[in-house]
């Protein structure tokens, strides 16, 4: 739930369930665009970020001392507009038994309304999307999003493997966060003929021994990707044809190969072969995105071309879908204030 309370009392709640989906995030962009706007006199617009787990007795107990300690700022106004906002905050806390299994973050201030002498308290009060961690109190011209910014971020895991004749490197993209999971070697003999060898027999050894191994890179990423619930999509790359070798040979599971969603040429291996790709990854991961949405919006368009009456449009067709609980997927445009939806 996140609240708002403006400067006419008016309040708006919002549904905010664990399971991040897209509607729930794009809510929090459009609340968190709203706090980005707020601009406040000198440091009287405060920021609470509450973790789960904290006990709300002890965070009101805090803000007790911080009104205290306020009470030794010089400008009249400024005292009075942050010893305000620490009641509020102090009020709205009493209002929860418990912090949130995922936190809380309260932001409050007095936002002036058309100049100088206009200002007036405003309140927003939101239960994130996933845990908090971090403990913050502050007091500046500015509410602090940044931490909920975050959940805004990608989050999803990608899979990454990058392979030639001479080994593999299996690797996880979340977010920012990049892990080499697991290097292997091949084995595999070079090109050149061993002395005394068949031509012949040398390279039915040869194509043997790439075969195992790329039996074995699929037992490898049947371990490392398999169990990862969020894997959104998998890419695999490196130098010459041999990843297209491995791809074409049904060495990797069925439900891995059906999320490969990019071939990508590396000049290296290893380490920094997985770099190259990560280094592509934002334009890779921005084309899958336009394709995902590009789909969605030509089955709604086919749906109403041939009347099949499993799309709608206009306000009132949407609001009375929502109503009847018949809306599977709802696309929005991001001028919409979604808070006016029905829940």
């Amino acid at each position: 739930m996140s609240e708002h309370e403006g400067p006419k009392g008016h309040s708006r709640s919002y549904t905010m369930a664990s399971k991040r989906t897209s509607l729930e995030k794009f809510r929090l962009k459009k609340e968190l665009n709203i706090l980005a706007s707020k601009q406040g006199r000198g440091t009287e617009l405060v920021s609470l970020y509450v973790p789960p787990g904290r006990q709300t007795s002890d965070v009101i107990s805090m803000l007790k001392e911080e009104w205290g300690t306020a009470s030794n700022i010089k400008s009249n106004t400024t005292r009075k507009n942050v010893q305000d906002a620490i009641v509020r905050v102090q009020q709205r806390l009493k209002l929860f038994r418990k912090v949130p299994d995922n936190g809380l973050v309260i932001f409050c201030g007095a936002i002036p309304q058309n100049g100088p002498g206009s200002e007036k308290l405003e309140t927003y009060v939101v239960i994130p999307l996933e845990p908090v961690r971090v403990y913050l109190y502050r007091c500046d011209s500015k509410f602090h999003i940044e931490h909920l910014q975050e959940f805004l971020k990608e989050k999803e895991t990608y899979g990454i493997i990058v392979l030639d004749t001479s080994g593999a490197s299996f690797a996880t993209l979340r977010g920012q966060r990049l892990e080499i999971v697991r290097d292997i070697t091949s084995g595999i003999p070079g090109k050149h003929r061993a002395g005394g060898q068949s031509a012949r027999r040398f390279e039915r050894l040869r194509e043997a021994r790439i075969l195992d191994f790329f039996k074995r890179i699929g037992n490898h990423a049947d371990e490392i990707f398999l169990p990862i619930e969020d894997l959104k999509g998998m890419m695999i790359g490196g130098p010459g044809p041999t990843k297209y070798d491995f791809e074409k040979g049904g060495h990797l599971n069925y439900m891995l190969k059906e999320k490969i969603i990019e071939t990508i040429d590396t000049a290296y291996t290893g380490e920094h072969g997985v770099e190259e790709i990560v280094e592509k990854a934002p334009e890779i991961l921005k084309n899958v995105r336009y394709v995902e949405e590009k789909r969605i919006v030509q089955d709604f368009l086919r749906h109403i071309g041939h009347d099949t009456g499993l799309a709608t449009y206009g306000e009132t067709e949407v609001r009375k879908a929502l109503r009847m609980g018949m809306v599977e997927t709802l696309l929005l445009s991001e001028t919409v204030k979604v808070c006016c939806l029905p829940m």
